[in-house]
């Protein structure tokens, strides 16, 4: 009895080749998806920190305008206490001194 002849085996059949897409894939875009996946998580943490100190702040500037609304509505109001130099008309040529 003779053996069959053996067909040389592959080294890298169907299987091995999508395992080295996988993993080439894998190292390819693992920098930049974590690179992704790392700025939103930096980004939720800063927005945990920022939206209560972003509205701080709104606080803070409602509460300065109100204040100023109420000083300029106050000084609106008000006259100064000063007196105002009018001064005398002159009759006469324009040009002409009829003080002295």
């Amino acid at each position: 009895m003779t053996k069959p002849p053996t067909r040389p085996s592959k080294p890298w059949g169907l299987f091995g080749a999508g395992a080295a897409a996988a993993a080439a894939c894998a190292l390819c875009c693992a920098g930049p998806l974590l690179a992704a996946l790392g700025g939103l998580g930096a980004a939720s943490a800063i927005g945990a920190l920022w939206v209560p100190a972003l509205a701080a702040v709104a606080a803070a500037a409602l509460a300065a305008l109100a204040v100023v609304r109420r000083r300029r509505r106050a000084a609106a109001c008000s006259t100064a206490p000063a007196t105002a130099d009018l001064g005398m008309p002159s009759f006469g040529p324009p040009g002409s001194d009829t003080t002295g």
